[in-house]
């Protein structure tokens, strides 16, 4: 069983997610409940659970706020949110999990699938860095990936390139380690396009700062300085190229 505590000031939203993992989670006992900041450190601190769904506005302080104070970060988080545009940006880059309400049943089973598959009780370096994100109030120059052997924390300087493998992304680093991530190549280029990361295909997405040359035949096909050939597909060709001219 994965122990479980919910953190949101709202009764209703409470009631809501407990029912939810009542009847779609049966491996997730919720051990406890919290309405606030104060509350919620408390009870992660009594209850020591495995899981924490964690509101992120609360009258007495953010769920933010309720990480800062419950170190070390031995628990996984799901955040429960409205739409908070840079609040989901920085838990894209640190790999953290959130829901939005109202929260979809199906969405919630995927969440705590995703848990199941994570080593409860170590460490969760997403955590910092997504405070560290959220104290600069910017994008880091780090991104947390997540493999089955465990999370991996990044310099987004040092990704080559991107590969679809169906479902996942595989990472190829300038150091020649590659590591298999278990998102989708989309979601990858909506966090890496502002960091000078295109999409000439739709299985590729290339850092261009590692660009070595372009070879013309078909659509073409880019060069880059690890020696890997990725093909540029017709309808991308005009935006690669003015890319090129812009280097």
């Amino acid at each position: 069983m994965i122990k479980s505590l919910i953190i949101d000031d709202e009764q209703h939203s409470r009631a809501a997610l407990r029912n939810l993992l009542e009847e779609f989670c049966p491996d997730v006992e919720i051990a406890g409940e919290a309405d606030g900041y104060k509350t919620g450190v408390a009870k992660i601190r009594e209850t020591n659970p495995d899981l924490v769904f964690l509101d992120i506005q609360m009258p007495d302080g953010t769920g933010f706020r309720v990480l800062e104070d419950t170190k070390p970060y031995d628990f996984e988080v799901i955040f429960t949110t409205a739409y908070d545009s840079f609040a989901i940006k920085a838990f894209k880059y640190s790999a953290m999990d959130y829901l939005l309400k109202p929260i979809d049943a199906v969405e919630l089973q995927n969440s705590v699938d995703r848990v199941k598959k994570s080593k409860l009780g170590n460490e969760n370096p997403g955590i910092e860095l997504l405070l560290k994100s959220i104290r600069e109030r910017e994008n880091p120059g780090k991104l947390v990936l997540s493999t089955f052997e465990g999370m991996h924390v990044v310099k987004i300087q040092d990704i080559i390139r991107c590969q679809s493998d169906d479902y996942y992304t595989r990472f190829f680093f300038k150091n020649k380690k590659e590591l298999l991530v278990s998102k989708t190549l989309k979601e990858y280029e909506q966090i890496l396009s502002e960091h000078n990361f295109i999409r000439p295909h739709k299985s590729h997405l290339i850092n261009i700062r590692y660009i070595k040359s372009y070879m013309k035949m078909d659509g073409g096909s880019i060069i880059l300085t690890d020696g890997s050939e990725i093909p540029v597909s017709r309808r991308k060709k005009e935006m690669v190229l003015g890319v090129l001219n812009n280097l």
